[in-house]
């Protein structure tokens, strides 16, 4: 091999691995700037010789002439569509089908986003890409070799020695917002008309027969399925989307794996609360079986897979005007933009706000009071700005500048180290006084019946309310004399205020809004410490290997429970008798129960479905405070599933494992009894 063959490879290998970088691991090590001399370095080199250039270089991505046409191209494993489902109780439904399917095994679920753009086969043979082509109509697709070259993140070569003899690896052809920005005020520039949405864009652009246009619009590949492929062992999907990786293909991101269905719907729901982050537009969220010999039993039917689901949710998008963005402050401090706008139906309701989320991202979508801004909602989420149609932009608009001064108390803010979140650090700032108190109150909180969010407004702008342990010294005379406030409302909820002391450590933790503390994590800590005491004299190392508990929830515990500020909160309350020892720890059971405590000790139990006289948490907290363990998810290992109206899921999964169901009469007969079967 000559000094330039051992140069070019060499070239081409560093640049390969920086494309897996930048485009797979969105890590890259060298700027924009040293990557382009790369590239230029090696397009001197090929030029100077030519007989050293090959159709899998790095420079070779476009075509110097359009295509006569699109060939087509037999798929040598039919492309499959995915059978959709709507709600949860279809999704749910689908699973109990796979469970029957499946007599009863364990199955594990992986969910990923359903991008919403055009589908495509890519195959590799020994390493490097030979063909790509689209779905058509399942059976045979058009060649789109020519486009596919184009995208970045479809690597020409392979990475590394251990590619599969052959691979193909079908996934989905995308424009991001930002790009389709881009593109649409160029059409402007040029006199024409914008383009629509990205998906229609994405799939009219890799038809196209001239590549040039296509690389123009920089589009996007994600992979998320395996299609024929001859070497590649291995059993798991999880494992496909790790291999994809090493090689230098960009995987389907946000996925991930659960024990099973309920988990992984769970998961879903929170999702979809962060479709605002995803800088591209998905339309629903896929669930697959995990298991490539799993979904060889269940096999297919004659359109779809029997072991992939899309969960698809309602989306409404609306066009109208920013009229003003103006930012809020949360109980934690956070200050966040909100869209004041120009009044939309969206759904069937008008919107007039919608959410901006966060300074960076104002930022990233280059978001002006005066623009024309496209709004979504999706699901139960609410309203949030897509994208800003910039090419309607008609004069210079100012940029939002975000204050350096809290809006209501004026202490200088500060930004999360490594975070997005600008924030109010002044514990004493009335709007978070008003939104801690709110919190403070909700059900799964402190749960104080009538306080709600006029009445806490009251109370912190009469400076009754400044702390928490201030709502334990207000007095029925001091209510009465509050708007809307009564004699007979006002001793109610000082006797409601008085009973949420007996609440417990977990709820407690809860309604302190500690940063990153929620229901689930407050749960975790009580059960671990058992009372107040043990947790604050925890230290951070203790408290980080707890099970669930990583370092930044327990730096932010600590720092909590050690600063001035939550010293004096919890001294407070504790001299007011607040308890602070978990129920699971009490000596007594709950009045009226009639159980010894400790009855449940050693045993999991699940509660699924309506019961007729406690709600779930009520009955979950029950069998806590009787050493039992609530479990969200029902497996061989569960002793009992405590199961009313409506029983879902959980149900069908107990009874093909054989665990014992039974009802609320037979819980309360069960540890009336000791625990006893």
């Amino acid at each position: 091999m000559s000094d330039a063959s051992r140069q070019i490879e060499r070239l081409r290998d560093e640049i390969r691995h920086h494309d897996r970088k930048y485009y797979v691991e969105a890590a890259p090590e060298i700027s924009d700037l040293e990557y382009d001399r790369l590239v230029e370095k090696l397009i001197a080199l090929e030029t100077k010789h030519p007989e050293l250039v090959t159709s899998d270089s790095p420079t070779q991505r476009v075509g110097e002439q359009p295509v006569a046409g699109l060939t087509p191209v037999e798929h040598r494993l039919p492309m499959l569509s995915i059978e959709n489902t709507y709600n949860l109780d279809e999704l749910r439904a689908f699973g109990r089908r796979v469970d029957k399917l499946l007599a009863g095994e364990t199955v594990e679920w992986v969910v990923e986003l359903k991008i919403d753009g055009a589908a495509a086969a890519v195959t590799y043979e020994q390493g490097r890409l030979v063909r790509a082509a689209t779905r058509g109509n399942g059976q045979v697709g058009d060649d789109i070799t020519h486009n596919m070259r184009t995208l970045e993140d479809v690597p020409l070569v392979l990475v590394g020695r251990q590619a599969p003899p052959v691979l193909e690896v079908r996934g989905e052809v995308y424009l991001t917002n930002s790009e389709l920005v881009r593109i649409n005020q160029q059409q402007a520039e040029r006199g024409e008309d914008p383009f629509a949405n990205s998906r229609n864009l994405a799939a009219s652009s890799i038809r196209l027969l001239d590549p040039r246009i296509c690389a123009e619009r920089h589009l996007r590949f994600f992979c998320h399925s395996m299609g024929y492929e001859e070497g590649l062992n291995i059993s798991t999907h999880m494992e496909f989307l790790r291999v994809v990786a090493r090689l230098g293909l960009v995987p389907t991101p946000h996925a991930e794996c659960f024990a099973d269905l309920d988990a992984a719907i769970v998961h879903c729901e929170e999702l979809i609360e962060r479709l605002h982050e995803l800088d591209f537009e998905i339309d629903g969220l896929v669930l697959k079986v995990n298991s490539f010999a799993q979904r060889e039993r269940l096999g297919n039917t004659s359109k779809s897979p029997r072991w992939a689901v899309a969960y698809k949710f309602e989306k409404y998008e609306a066009t109208t005007r920013l009229e003003g963005i103006r930012v809020q402050v949360g109980k934690t401090g956070a200050i966040t933009p909100v869209a004041d706008l120009a009044p939309v139906e969206l759904a069937g309701t008008v919107v007039r706000r919608a959410s901006l989320h966060n300074a960076d991202e104002l930022e990233r979508k280059d978001v002006r009071v005066g623009d024309v801004v496209v709004v979504e909602k999706a699901g139960k989420v609410i309203p949030h700005v897509v994208r800003v149609e910039k090419h309607l932009r008609e004069t210079e608009l100012a940029k939002f500048r975000f204050p350096k001064k809290c809006p209501v108390c004026s202490t200088a803010v500060v930004k999360d180290e490594g975070g997005v979140y600008i924030r109010c650090p002044n514990p004493q700032c009335p709007a978070q006084i008003k939104e801690r108190i709110r919190y403070f109150a909700t059900r799964n909180a402190m749960d104080i019946e009538g306080l709600g969010d006029k009445l806490v407004e009251q109370l912190v702008d009469a400076r009754l309310v400044a702390t928490y342990g201030d709502l334990y010294r207000l007095t029925a005379d001091q209510l009465t004399e509050l708007e809307r406030m009564g004699k007979k409302s006002s001793e109610s909820l000082v006797a409601g205020i008085d009973a949420s002391k007996g609440r417990g450590l977990a709820r407690l933790l809860n309604a302190l809004s500690i940063r990153h503390v929620g229901n689930r994590v407050a749960t975790v800590l009580a059960e671990h410490f058992g009372s107040m005491e043990k947790l604050r004299a925890a230290e951070v190392e203790e408290l980080s290997e707890v099970n669930e508990i990583g370092p930044i929830i327990a730096g932010s515990v600590y720092d909590y429970l050690q600063s001035d500020y939550g010293r004096q909160i919890i001294d407070d309350l504790a001299g007011l008798g607040v308890n602070m020892e978990s129920p699971r720890r009490a000596k007594a059971p709950a009045e009226g129960d009639g159980a010894a405590a400790g009855v449940l000790a050693g045993k999991t139990l699940v509660v699924t479905g309506t019961l007729p006289r406690r709600s779930r948490d009520d009955i979950e907290e029950l069998i806590a405070q009787l050493g039992g363990r609530a479990a969200t998810s029902v497996s061989k290992k569960t002793d009992y599933v405590v199961a009313g109206e409506k029983a879902g899921s959980k149900l069908d999964k107990a009874r093909q494992l054989g665990v014992r169901v039974i009802s609320e009469d037979e819980f309360d007969a069960l540890i009336a009894g000791g625990g006893g079967a």
